[in-house]
């Protein structure tokens, strides 16, 4: 049914216009793989990209976890014990409705970077983005694809690289998408959870993390009060946040006795944190701290990018949990199935490259540590040195073409991106209310890697499989 293709696609500068130089200042070659479909002309088989985060990740995650057509199973909400691993067919690929095409961030995967400004040219908000909006053009070009629907599909990080990428190819490359599919969003880098204790005054984290820690509470049964519908709890979590928690936030040191006693009465029915320590914490409790504190009565950290997992805790006596049970649960699944999915089905990376005798796969960069997050909004004059802020890409990313419709898909037991956090920023898209329609919001009980629950990946398939189906249309026959 389908066929695959793997390989880099480089951006090496021209070889005569370099040849007094031994070696060029930057340059990458980005490694994919991509899956078509066989027998189908472009214009009536819609293309997807797809990437994941970090930054500084590669695709690994959302190819065999998500969306390829083979994936590793993982434990649902606890550590998936060591190999071997069990690697299936994956009946819930996205490949029923589009050709996939899996794009590793330049240093990860087989790409390459050298140069010795490589990191600086290719490390940070505005080169990573302008590194893949090059990437898309040329791979469409090279296969033939502009005139096939096209989307992005970006998790976490790749949220953020995806409303520069939709904007920068509308405005600097002439391609208009048909849709921008988001995982885990974080476009407004003030409402991080993470960040926060170092940000002081920025009380908006607080309030869009409290349905989170809401939902990672139900889940463990750590409720002073027993609420037996998830989602009916959390419509009155959201409710208290956006009300009387706002409000009391605002007060800062000027807070009565009596609201902060009420204020913490209620952090403590929502999250089942301690009154005590609520107060201690000023009302404020960052993603760190409450991820060591909810079981730490069982000297258990609860997870990051999904809280549904928990574990050990590293230091019983630090303030924060100084690592994440999930990732830790099910990195070496995904490691060991990728490696040999690529040597056994792929047959790529057993020949000699790079004078190694072997090739290696990189599922990590160490540019999280290296990172430029400044960011040069549309229709500004200098870019930004603060917290990176990609609202305004994704609303000229939809002025340009009012047509181009965005997913949002969000899991409850999300730490790392908290879900309440994505509606609010969509809900404050400088944009119209007309444009707003052409948004798509869903939930699902899961985490962050939203496809880590088997249910939620069904979902999540059928979902964005039914948003592709309905954005894109065969052209009608041409007529003389």
């Amino acid at each position: 049914m389908s066929i695959r293709a793997t390989g880099t696609i480089p951006n090496w500068p021209d070889a005569d216009k370099d040849k007094e130089k031994k070696q060029p200042d930057a340059a990458a070659s980005i490694y994919y793989v991509a899956y078509f479909k066989k027998g189908v002309r472009p214009e009536n088989r819609p293309i997807t990209f797809v990437y994941n985060g970090g930054p500084g990740s590669s695709s690994v995650w959302l190819h065999m976890g998500a969306f390829g057509p083979k994936r590793v199973v993982t434990a649902d909400d606890s550590h998936t014990p060591a190999a071997p691993y069990a690697i299936v067919n994956n009946n819930d690929s996205l490949l029923d409705v589009s050709d996939l095409v899996f794009i590793d961030a330049p240093g990860t995967g087989y790409g390459r970077l050298i140069g010795k400004d490589k990191e600086k040219a290719f490390w940070g908000t505005d080169p990573d983005a302008g590194a893949f909006t090059d990437f898309i053009a040329q791979f469409l070009s090279r296969f033939g694809r502009y005139n096939s629907p096209k989307y992005l599909f970006g998790e976490s990080y790749g949220t953020t690289r995806s409303a520069i990428v939709a904007n920068k190819l509308a405005d600097d490359k002439g391609i208009d998408l048909n849709g921008v599919i988001l995982l885990s969003q974080i476009m407004n880098y003030d409402n991080d959870i993470d960040g926060v204790a170092m940000n002081p005054s920025m009380d908006q984290p607080y309030v869009l993390a409290l349905p989170s820690y809401a939902a990672t509470a139900w889940y463990h049964k750590r409720l002073p009060a027993e609420h037996q519908d998830l989602k009916t709890f959390l419509k009155e979590v959201e409710h208290f946040a956006l009300t009387d928690y706002t409000a009391a936030l605002q007060e800062g040191n000027a807070i009565s006795d009596a609201q902060r006693d009420a204020t913490a009465q209620k952090l403590h029915d929502y999250t089942g944190l301690p009154v005590d320590y609520i107060k201690k914490a000023d009302l404020r409790i960052n993603g760190g701290e409450f991820e060591k504190t909810l079981l730490g009565d069982k000297d258990l950290d609860t997870g990051r990018l999904d809280s549904r997992f928990s574990g050990p805790t590293m230091d019983k006596l630090s303030q924060f949990s100084y690592y994440d049970p999930q990732s830790s649960a099910m990195s070496s699944a995904y490691i060991a199935a990728f490696n040999d999915y690529a040597r056994n089905t792929l047959h790529y990376g057993n020949s000699p490259a790079f004078g190694d005798g072997y090739q290696e796969y990189k599922f990590f960069s160490d540019a999280i540590m290296k990172w430029d997050f400044s960011h040069k909004q549309p229709n500004t004059d200098f870019p930004i040195h603060g917290a990176v802020n990609v609202l305004p890409d994704l609303a000229s990313a939809m002025k340009h073409n009012p047509a181009l419709k965005v997913m949002l898909n969000q899991g409850y037991y999300d730490l790392g991106t908290p879900y309440f956090e994505g509606i609010y920023e969509m809900k404050h898209l400088p944009i119209s209310r007309e444009l707003s329609n052409n948004i798509q919001i869903v939930q699902y009980e899961s985490g962050h890697m939203v496809y880590a629950n088997e249910k939620s990946l069904t979902q999540l398939h059928d979902n964005v499989a039914k948003f592709i189906t309905q954005t894109h249309s065969v052209p009608a026959p041409a007529t003389k």
